[in-house]
């Protein structure tokens, strides 16, 4: 399929997403790393009652509200 025949076919709201390739599709800014934290006692006794509250375990309820912090923020262009 040529670009402008993908292009026509997507502005035309119909589904393109049986003329891609997913197989190689790629999530940026979803690559994994490990970091090591220390918390003191009271804080990592703080998120444990926490996420047993809600239901999910420590790391997730550290992502979490750090994902919520960080949305938070407002984000500036640095033209980067």
């Amino acid at each position: 399929m040529k670009a402008h025949e993908f292009d026509a076919k997507f502005e035309a709201d119909e589904d393109v997403t049986e003329d891609l390739d997913l197989t190689r599709m790629k999530k940026p800014m979803l690559k994994q790393k490990r970091v090591n934290v220390d918390f003191p006692a009271w804080m990592l006794e703080s998120l444990d009652r926490e996420a047993h509250r809600i239901g999910v375990t420590r790391q997730s309820i550290i992502k979490i509200w750090l994902a919520e912090r960080l949305e938070a923020i407002p984000q500036h262009n640095t033209g980067s």
